[in-house]
């Protein structure tokens, strides 16, 4: 066994992020775990700087790995990243992790340490519960993802794998800062046969992003899937940028300054635009993660139960 591996004396089940000290989670787990008959587990956070150190990586999964008492992780921010560093060091992957090269949750069960992609799964739950079945078919909307990361990745993903044409947009734009994730996206793509037109731009202005968004037809969906706003400054738009009308701004962050939330409820009036948080994401985020590393079922009355049990702490 390393010999940084810290033995824990209870059931620990690991968040790694980057300020995880700031999220809702730390007042939500305590009474979802009393929810889930499992009040012994508590939760530990584990931050790392965006784009750590591979061995970082490699220690905090070598500690849920060969410590009884750790039992798993949900992991923010580093999915790619810890995918990448750690890799060798689990027994199983699930298709979505195959598929996008990205890990944002870690189970351990009969002896293995598990490797798993919910991202596609909370995306569309989460999604779901915005949209009607058929919205694209029946709003002709596209979709502009600003930000190409493990959460952009999975909601292509998961608009690829609909089944209903009228339920996939006939366009997908991304768009990230830097090249590297935009070619890694490419690269699932092709993995597919999609009728999906997806269009990768490479910028970090957000005076272009402006620009970009003022193509989109009616009835688009905007996505901030960049981070910035919660572990970065900002926003990816000005505050000169027009959304489409009648579009929806979906917001993946939940804390943070929120600055691209706020400049979209400016035009909820003037562009009839519906503003989304992602207080749901976090919901379904999270109690995916957590059914999956603790072996239970999450079934629609449970997930009722956990939806009042966070909504009574959740910050207003």
């Amino acid at each position: 066994m390393d010999n940084n591996i810290i033995a824990k004396r209870v059931p620990t089940f690991y968040f790694i992020g980057v300020t995880t000290g700031k999220s809702s989670i730390n007042k939500v787990f305590p009474l979802w775990m009393e929810v889930m008959g499992r009040p012994d587990v508590v939760l530990e956070g584990v931050d790392h700087t965006i784009h750590d150190d591979p061995e970082n990586y490699r220690r905090s999964v070598a500690q849920i790995k060969y410590d009884p008492n750790s039992l798993g992780a949900l992991v923010t921010t580093h999915k790619m990243d810890l995918f990448n560093a750690t890799r060798d060091m689990f027994e199983y992957f699930d298709s979505y992790a195959m598929v996008t090269g990205e890990l944002s949750c870690i189970s351990k069960r009969d002896g293995q340490l598990r490797g798993h992609a919910k991202d596609p799964i909370t995306v569309g739950l989460s999604l779901e519960a915005i949209i009607d079945p058929g919205y694209f078919g029946k709003t002709g909307g596209h979709v502009l993802c600003l930000g190409a990361g493990g959460a952009a990745l999975a909601t292509l993903l998961y608009l690829i794998n609909k089944d209903d044409p009228g339920d996939r947009p006939e366009k997908f734009i991304a768009v990230n800062r830097s090249p590297g994730k935009l070619d890694h996206m490419r690269e699932m793509v092709g993995k597919f046969d999609t009728d999906i037109e997806v269009e990768y731009i490479h910028n970090s202005d957000p005076s272009v992003n402006d620009g970009i968004m003022s193509s989109l037809p009616d009835y688009s969906i905007v996505i901030n899937a960049t981070g910035m706003g919660k572990d970065t400054p900002g926003s990816p738009l000005t505050d000169q940028g027009v959304f489409p009308r009648k579009g929806i701004a979906w917001e993946f962050n939940y804390r943070g300054e929120l600055d691209f939330m706020h400049q979209a409820l400016k035009q909820t009036d003037s562009r009839e635009l519906r503003v989304e948080d992602g207080w749901i994401y976090f919901l379904h985020g999270w109690s995916q993660v957590i059914v999956e590393v603790l072996d239970i079922e999450l079934t629609p009355d449970l997930f009722a139960e956990l939806d009042r049990a966070a909504s009574s702490v959740r910050a207003k």
